[in-house]
């Protein structure tokens, strides 16, 4: 693995301005580079949030797989951090905004990028829903209103309009309000799990080896696979990093350093939360038996009483907006990256861009609207936003592993990263090894576990992900983006291979 001052053989000279690379790249940006590696690293730090992934899924990974369940944060972790290696060797030539789709453009072609973007795009609203749905009950709770499904929907939407005039701000403010969301969210953990560890600290470290009668049933490797959707849903955020490459001064390589950063600092993080919490659960059976089904707000009511819990409900609450505010900007780059390329209808409007604040506008009122549209939905049926929101995570892995793919496919046939970060010569098994987890973690997700339900039900992940990639596929072949607009693609493998 290199990273050094001194730019590998083909890369642009270091005199040369960041300006300047991106125009040998093919574009001219309008962006202002006002996002620092600290801002860069906050912003997806705040995506990835370990207070957010933590808290949302605590309770039912506990119940499933007992305290052992913490491994699966080490498991995803180094599995992502392979995924993280090979997102920095790209971004590091191609320090583009947009992420997923410019990368999948330079490495593959543009159809493969149109897919790998309309996956990760529809992924990236849903999540922003996701989000802000969930972080309604918290914010009923800090206000001292009722957490029914009318106030939730309502709190949900305070969440997205708040996200959306902090992003409205520019980079600029984005780039304040991300550290702040790291700021809060790093101290809030670590002040709330060291509070809990010293204070109401029940078990030794023994019990994370213990299942406390979990998995029982079906036996404790398959409950541990189900339970280990904690860490899978935890660890992507790392990618926002790259969202904004146009924004940020010398992305090369201050990019896939934060990328790295966000992968350790944020599991770290996201890892001594849950031992705190874990620790803290006075009877690990009732919440196996389900009998307890809320061992977080036990745990914290118990800790910190009714005037504390209203400050550890203020630190959750920033760190649920600072996620939205990070999926905002990283869905709105995505989609004035495709327009920008005239890669999808209204291209002419996603692209506008606000030539005081240096943002696309349009294109974060789609990154706030459609999710508000989906919050929406579960007025009617609370039901119907848990389908709709199961493909996200989903999506957010198939595009992972498409640019994944095509790293390795662009790697065999020729491609030789070109930036400041590289692996060397271990690129190629890290890119297999990044590739073999990202299938796994997509078959684990997709694994039906609900046997009595019915089929649909049963098969939910696996068919939302397939209605998505079909709904991408029709598009492709009616409206025929790919052939619009005349940027680069296809251009990391040399040519003299692909004649």
């Amino acid at each position: 693995m290199t990273s050094t001052s001194d730019p590998p053989p083909g890369d642009a000279p270091p005199s040369r301005t960041d300006d300047a690379r991106l125009a040998d790249l093919g574009y001219s940006s309008e962006f202002r580079r006002d996002m620092s590696l600290w801002a860069n690293f906050s912003l997806g730090f705040t995506y990835l949030s370990p207070v957010v992934g933590i808290y949302t899924l605590f309770a039912s990974s506990l119940a499933v797989g007992g305290p052992p369940m913490i491994w699966s944060l080490l498991i995803v972790g180094a599995g992502q951090f392979l995924v993280a290696l090979v997102f920095g060797e790209i971004v590091s030539q191609y320090p583009l905004t947009g992420g997923i789709y410019p990368w999948a453009r330079r490495l593959w072609g543009r159809r493969w990028a149109w897919m790998a973007g309309w996956v990760y795009l529809v992924a990236l609203l849903v999540t922003i829903a996701s989000v802000a749905y969930g972080a309604g009950p918290y914010l009923a709770a800090f206000l001292g209103i009722e957490a029914g499904a009318g106030n939730t929907v309502l709190c949900a939407l305070v969440i997205l309009a708040v996200a959306l005039a902090v992003n409205l701000a520019g980079t600029r403010v984005l780039a304040v309000a991300a550290i702040v969301g790291f700021a809060a969210e790093l101290v809030g953990a670590l002040a709330v799990g060291g509070w809990l560890l010293f204070t109401q600290r029940h078990h030794g470290l023994g019990v994370l080896f213990d299942s406390f009668g979990a998995g029982s049933g079906s036996g404790y490797f398959t409950a541990f696979l189900a339970a280990g959707l904690i860490g899978i849903f935890q660890y992507y955020g790392f990618e926002a990093c790259g969202d904004v490459a146009e924004e940020v001064p010398d992305p090369t390589r201050r990019i896939p350093k934060a990328m790295r950063m966000t992968i350790y600092v944020g599991g770290a993080a996201a890892t001594f939360v849950c031992l705190a919490l874990l620790l803290a659960v006075p009877d690990f059976a009732a919440v196996v038996s389900g009998t307890d089904a809320d061992p977080v707000t036990n745990v914290l009511t118990t800790a910190f009483g009714a005037t504390g819990l209203k400050v550890v409900l203020g630190v959750v609450l920033l760190s649920f907006l600072s996620c939205a505010l990070s999926l905002q900007a990283a869905a709105s780059r995505l989609l004035y990256s495709y327009a920008r390329d005239d890669m999808i209808a209204g291209s002419r409007a996603f692209r506008r861009f606000s030539p005081v604040r240096r943002i696309p506008p349009n294109a974060l009122l789609v990154a706030a609207v459609v999710p508000a549209l989906v919050v929406l939905g579960s007025i009617v049926s609370e039901d119907a936003l848990v389908k709709i929101i199961s493909f996200a995570v989903l999506g957010i892995y198939l595009g992972f592993q498409m640019v994944v793919l095509a790293a390795l496919r662009a790697r065999v046939r020729g491609w030789r990263p070109a930036g400041p970060f590289t692996l060397g010569r271990a690129g190629l098994a890290v890119n297999v090894a990044a590739l073999a987890y990202g299938v796994l973690a997509i078959a684990n997700m997709a694994w039906p576990r609900t046997p009595g339900a019915p089929w649909y039900d049963n098969y939910l992940v696996a068919l939302s992900g397939l209605v998505v990639v079909a709904a991408g596929l029709v598009y492709l072949l009616v409206a025929r983006p790919y052939d619009k607009g005349d940027a680069p693609s296809g251009d990391a493998i040399p040519q003299e291979v692909t004649r």
